[in-house]
């Protein structure tokens, strides 16, 4: 019976003239034409200090850091493996190294170097973390030579030495294109269910199926298959896009990638078949969609970084699976994290997987 269903569902698909095209057209807009497109303002940078002298001056240029607005001081690491460990859970966005007897070279020979390595998947934010950790640096050597003006550092200076992590051109074409394929696979395996029982309810043949002995989480299944089918084939496309187009391959293992889009193609069909059943004709469920979507897009950190959201809205985030995908796609693009490191992502996904897809069970209202 399940087969049937299937088969059932692709002929559907075949038969609509509009949907074969529209799922052609949109991984190529996506990937040749959005990526040049997107845009970013960046608050609430996290930072990361290692601390080689321990002296009073490191002590004071590590307050005038903590004191600023622009950044969040989220740990004061060992040495820099630990703090690059702490940048690769996402815990920091920059790193500002000191280095040893940073006071003495100060003190004797009126130079000294800081290391400022910055988060590059995200390479707007990396950017504008390392520009504003290195006005405050020389802000800070601004002052000592004003405080010492007839002494030895008279014309002390500090040579910054930036280091983009993960991402080192600073191409954030990279930082967008992985995020952007959660968003088509979004929109395509997200209204593809919407329109479906809504169409047949308004053409009539849902109440065929309504008189048959067909299970209700059988009918469901058989409509989330083929967008799973159809989720991944499109996806498979995109990374091939990706890859011919801009030469860019996921760091960490595409296997990771598969298994938590298999994932999240459950989740969002849920969902749409979900409203699909609340809804009582096609504009209504169009609509209900778009509403929901524009929701998740806007709260997901595609655009912008949660971190710099206000925290209501951070708060409101934890209940948006696309959220979580693309947090998964960008850590295995640009770090090549495998699913150990990916934990909590794939429990909440799950957890929408199970919550989204019961309530499409439920909602479906079966007689006959």
């Amino acid at each position: 019976m399940l087969k049937v269903l299937i088969q059932k569902e692709f002929k559907q698909i075949g038969r609509n003239s509009f949907i074969p095209k529209i799922l052609f057209v949109m991984p190529l807009m996506v990937i040749l034409v959005f990526p040049w497109a997107a845009n970013q303002e960046i608050t609430n940078i996290q930072v990361a200090i290692v601390d080689n002298d321990h002296s009073g001056f490191s002590r004071r240029l590590t307050d005038k850091i903590a004191a600023s607005d622009y950044f969040r001081l989220s740990a004061i690491s060992e040495n820099h493996e630990v703090a690059l460990s702490t940048m690769e859970d996402d815990n920091a966005d920059v790193i500002l190294e000191i280095e040893r007897d940073f006071e003495k070279r100060l003190m004797t020979e009126g130079v000294a170097n800081v290391m400022i390595s910055v988060n590059g998947v995200n390479i707007i934010k990396g950017g504008l973390a390392s520009n504003y950790m290195s006005s405050i640096v020389r802000e800070f050597a601004t002052e000592l030579r004003e405080e010492n003006a007839t002494s030895a550092i008279a014309d002390v200076g500090l040579n910054l030495l930036p280091v983009a992590r993960f991402n080192p051109f600073g191409d954030y074409k990279v930082f967008m294109i992985p995020a952007l394929l959660v968003m088509l696979l979004t929109i395509i395996c997200g209204f593809l269910p919407t329109i479906n029982i809504v169409s047949e309810k308004e053409i009539g043949t849902i109440e065929q199926i309504n008189v048959t002995p067909v299970k209700k989480s059988i009918f469901i299944l058989s409509k989330l298959i083929p967008n799973w089918i159809l989720g991944l084939l499109i996806m498979s496309v995109y990374l091939s896009l990706a890859a011919l187009v801009y030469g860019l391959t996921p760091a960490g293992s595409l296997l990771t990638i598969y298994l938590f889009a298999v994932i999240y193609i459950l989740v969002v069909s849920g969902l749409g078949l979900m409203i699909s059943n609340y809804s009582s004709t096609m504009q209504q469920a169009m609509f209900t969609m778009f509403f929901f979507m524009i929701i998740m897009i806007m709260l997901s950190g595609l655009f912008t970084p949660i971190a710099s959201m206000p925290r209501w809205a951070q708060t409101l985030t934890m209940f948006n699976p696309l959220r979580y995908f693309i947090e998964v796609m960008r850590m295995v693009y640009l770090k090549g994290s495998g699913v150990e490191s990916l934990y909590k992502q794939m429990l909440a996904l799950l957890t929408f997987v199970v919550v989204i897809n019961f309530g499409a069970i439920r909602s479906y209202k079966k007689s006959g």
